[in-house]
């Protein structure tokens, strides 16, 4: 059978060729019009009859035999009505709705034996409206740059045209974390189609030519199937699993990757004025206008930080903590405030100092802890470095009733609290050699108690310390946990939520702390 197609002033015939089951297939058809017309690879094509209902491949060959069809059809560029007679199908140019429809009786008036069509093109946006594809493109646009990490998604496609595999993998994660909060862990069918119209809408090379609506390989109403889909069940059975595992235990908050309400009251830069701060930040070097900058970003920052797919980009996306010193103390004092952001450097040389020393010459001794003690030979510490690591053997780590994290002694687990770096030594060389894991301070020098530089490891990255002294140093290590959302190290939980909740006072009554923390606290305290 031939399909007369015209299209403005050009007309073509489109052969639809008789098989032993029939015709040729729905999406052969289609195919068949779009490379007679040269229209774009791209192009999706959608039927509907007269009275809208929609028209796949399940019915087209019936009602194509039935020979009595008036079809529309859309792409997304054009809308085509096809009728179905004895003699042709014609394309033409966008014409009025009712205008399209306008046929006469005659070529209603067919035979089943003989058929043919008539197609006209008129703009129309696709399988859907042009208002609903914009609609889910600005959608899906907006929710990418209010997500740390989607500004970085825009720009890899509009440099290669196209998504790697691992950045398509971050594009599906941050569209759901996006559908999950506005709608529930369990969005409706009807949200999820909107937002894989959204992605190839936004992301033309992403669509499938050979699909239905060019959006199923990430989500398929009909299957439930595709990449959204995916994503949200493992969201969903993420939520049940912390959801069961909140109930039966203490409802203790991780402190450092906890969620807080910013005490700050700085303004803060939203949308496009937030991107391009963040462009500015990564080229200039100017002091003062980079803390400002990072002033204004900080809860753009946390936001990145919390979010588990992107938090390990942060010091690429802010690359100035790596050469710009004070800018972890100026995170985290917007975030407690000055009082809270000073504590510990005003309470621990007068007060817990004195105190840990105290209690440490009554402990069983070894030699290591009466080097600390002394903290006067070349070979060691300076006495307020020597100070902090005395508190780990007072918090020694403990086994947590399982082989999967053997126990260390209080010894080794100095070991992820400092490390010592001599002079000359290439700390590239240093970070090459280090397992991936929880931040340490990292102290360069002539000696352990002669201290030039001190630097933050944390991601194979060396962050420079503004601190002069090592207590000062200490000071940004700790404050470094919840200015970049990272968990204690598992062997020093004791240590850290010690000076956490008793130097600091930072979620007292609310953070999990174990018998011995509040039994050395009460003696402290007890001895005031």
């Amino acid at each position: 059978m031939l399909v007369k197609v015209r299209f403005g002033e050009t007309q073509k015939y489109v052969k639809v060729a008789e098989t032993e089951d029939g015709y040729d297939d729905f999406n052969t058809f289609l195919q068949k019009v779009i490379q007679k017309l040269d229209l774009p690879l791209e192009t999706e094509l959608h039927l509907t009859d007269e009275t809208g209902t929609e028209i796949d491949a399940d019915v087209f060959e019936e009602l194509l035999q039935a020979g009595n069809l008036i079809v529309r059809v859309a792409t997304e560029k054009s809308t085509v009505v096809l009728h179905d007679d004895l003699s042709y199908t014609s394309l033409e140019s966008p014409i009025s709705y009712n205008s399209s429809l306008s046929v006469s009786e005659h070529s209603l008036a067919v035979s089943s034996d003989s058929s043919d069509a008539t197609v006209i093109v008129q703009t129309n946006g696709g399988r859907r409206t042009h208002a609903e594809r914009e609609s889910a493109k600005e959608m899906v646009r907006d929710a990418l740059k209010a997500k740390p990490g989607g500004q970085i998604i825009l720009d890899e496609y509009d440099q290669m045209k196209t998504l790697t595999d691992s950045t398509r993998r971050k594009l599906v994660n941050l569209l759901v974390a996006d559908m999950v909060e506005i709608h529930g862990r369990s969005p409706p069918v009807s949200v999820r189609s909107k937002y894989a119209l959204g992605i190839i809408s936004l992301f033309p090379s992403l669509r499938d030519p050979y699909s239905d609506n060019g959006y199923e390989h990430f989500y398929d109403p009909q299957s439930g199937s595709g990449y959204l889909a995916w994503r949200i069940k493992t969201v969903q059975r993420n939520t049940a699993a912390r959801s069961q595992r909140s109930s039966t235990s203490t409802p203790y908050q991780d402190s450092p990757k906890r969620k807080r309400e910013v005490l700050s009251t700085d303004k803060q830069l939203l949308g496009e004025q937030c991107h391009e701060a963040i462009s500015f930040l990564k080229h200039s070097t100017d002091e003062s206008a980079v803390k400002e900058k990072m002033r204004a970003t900080f809860q753009y920052r946390q936001t990145l930080v919390q979010d588990q797919q992107c938090s390990s980009t942060v010091l690429d996306v802010f690359p100035r903590f790596l050469d710009i010193t004070g800018l972890i103390d100026q995170d985290f004092t917007m975030m407690f405030g000055e009082e809270v952001s000073g504590r510990f450097l005003a309470k621990w040389p007068t007060f817990f100092k004195p105190r840990i020393l105290t209690d440490c010459k009554k402990m069983t001794s070894n030699e290591h802890i009466q080097d600390l003690l002394s903290a006067q030979h070349d070979s060691g510490w300076d006495s307020d470095l020597s100070s902090i690591l005395l508190l780990v053997h007072l918090l020694p780590p403990t086994s947590k009733g399982h082989k999967k994290s053997p126990k260390i002694s209080a010894s080794q687990a100095e070991d992820h609290v400092v490390r010592y770096l001599q002079n000359g030594a290439s700390v590239e060389t240093f970070l090459a050699g280090v397992a991936l894991g929880q931040p340490f301070l990292l102290c360069v020098g002539q000696k352990k108690n002669s201290i030039q530089r001190y630097y933050i490891i944390i991601d194979h990255k060396a962050i420079p310390c503004k601190a002069q002294t090592s207590l000062a140093a200490f000071d940004e290590l700790f404050k470094a946990h919840f200015i970049f959302s990272v968990n204690y190290h598992e062997s020093l939980f004791n240590f850290y939520t010690f000076i956490q909740t008793t130097v600091f006072n930072i979620d007292v009554g609310s953070a999990k702390e174990s018998p011995r923390v509040k039994e050395l606290r009460a003696r402290f305290l007890h001895d005031a």
